[in-house]
């Protein structure tokens, strides 16, 4: 008997109990949907959190500095000004790992354009700043060296900012917004970046040259920055290097002893993400993991119901080793109808896996990401536990007697 009528019996065995045949595949259909399902979501709260990430720039370090301490009471990180303009052309210059360094002063202000107001976070800050975040221009202009130097009265609004004071979608370039009482122009707007992790609105801002913002919104301190320095480094590999060269740079700088507290703070954004992105990957694989115990479940469901047909079609069994069928024929007839149940099921969980995972992530607002590879390895799975659970129950009823079979009631 050739492997084509080998399966052509197998199916029509198969097919005289549809009930028992899809409730023996039940097993594989929930393992391997759960587990496309779980991987696809998986994936997808690792791309979104790549994503919130990414919108806060590349290879990102942010230097804070100190804080406070008067009566036993300790104020929080940039609560005490001990970053100079020293220090931030110290890092642009001697620290080799750095590709960018900008400052960021911040002050809150009420913008009003000709018939609207919105108070918002208004930075000053240099060309870097943007190149470091990845901001790249909507509408207008970017800023530039010139703006910078020269203390031009432009200012850069963001998305959220720009929809508020001129309606949506609207092109402000060339209008002019007033930030205490001061009228600046409108040479860009930004283009929309998004929320941060933790919900902050990065649109709902207002930038301004930085000698500009030194002159008309916010005085200085003369030598010591007011705000925070943003780092971008040469790659996502040498983020960690900077770090240590930097904080070596300050701590020489600012004469901190060995042994003693650093006078500033350095917040290394890729490590959060990539613990982020670990707990997500942990988080995926315990699903998965936990998902695969149902295709386990599911093989041994065959086992069972292989089993039972075996006993049930003993007689035929029987009969068929006295018209000439041999134990090979037999072992391959039941092995081809347990491969069938789990590849049917395999199949019909990786359609459900798949629907599944959609809504889920619709309902969650995540992307899906199908892993081309996960829905392979589900099949070979699946096959391979139709062939593993289904090799007893065949060698079993390859193995039986034709007389005593035929004798079965």
């Amino acid at each position: 008997m050739n492997i084509l009528q080998t399966f052509r019996v197998a199916i029509r065995a198969l097919l005289r109990n549809k009930l028992r045949s899809f409730l023996t595949t039940l097993g594989i259909i929930i393992g391997v949907s759960a587990v496309i399902a779980m991987v696809a979501i998986g994936e997808g709260a690792k791309a979104r959190v790549e994503e919130s990430f990414a919108s806060m720039g590349s290879n990102l370090l942010v230097v804070l500095p100190g804080s406070t301490s008067a009566g036993g009471q300790r104020g929080g990180f940039g609560s005490l000004p001990t970053l100079t303009w020293d220090d931030l052309r110290a890092i642009r210059t001697e620290v080799p790992t750095i590709k960018y360094a900008a400052p960021q002063l911040r002050s809150s202000a009420q913008l009003l354009s000709e018939d609207q107001n919105w108070g918002t976070s208004v930075y000053g800050t240099t060309t870097e700043y943007f190149q470091i975040r990845n901001w790249p221009i909507a509408f207008g202009s970017a800023m530039t060296d010139s703006d910078v130097e020269s203390g031009s009265k432009f200012v850069f609004l963001g998305q959220t900012v720009a929809d508020k004071l001129f309606g949506a979608n609207a092109d402000p370039t060339g209008q002019l917004v007033r930030i205490k009482n001061v009228p600046f122009e409108v040479k860009g707007v930004l283009a929309k970046k998004g929320q941060s992790p933790t919900g902050q609105d990065y649109d709902d801002a207002a930038f301004v040259p930085l000698k500009a913002f030194q002159t008309k919104i916010q005085g200085g301190l003369q030598q010591y920055i007011s705000g925070t320095i943003y780092i971008g480094a040469e790659s996502s590999s040498a983020t960690d290097k900077a770090e240590k060269q930097v904080t070596n740079l300050l701590r020489d700088r600012h004469h901190i002893r060995p042994g003693a507290d650093d006078d500033f703070s350095i917040r290394n954004l890729t490590e959060l993400a990539a613990a982020q992105q670990e707990g997500t990957k942990t988080l995926t694989t315990l699903l998965a993991s936990i998902a695969a115990v149902s295709l386990l479940v599911g093989g041994i469901g065959i086992m069972n119901i292989m089993l039972v047909s075996v006993t049930e079609r003993t007689r035929e069994i029987g009969v068929r080793m006295a018209v000439g069928a041999n134990p090979g024929n037999i072992l391959a007839q039941f092995l081809v109808e347990a491969l069938t149940l789990s590849i049917a099921g395999g199949l019909i969980g990786i359609a459900l896996g798949l629907l599944t995972a959609r809504r889920l992530a619709d309902q969650f607002g995540w992307p899906v990401l199908v892993r081309p590879d996960i829905i392979l390895i589900a099949v070979i799975f699946s096959a391979l536990v139709g062939v593993v659970f289904g090799l007893y129950p065949a060698r079993k009823a390859s193995q039986l007697d034709p007389i005593d079979a035929l004798r079965f009631e």
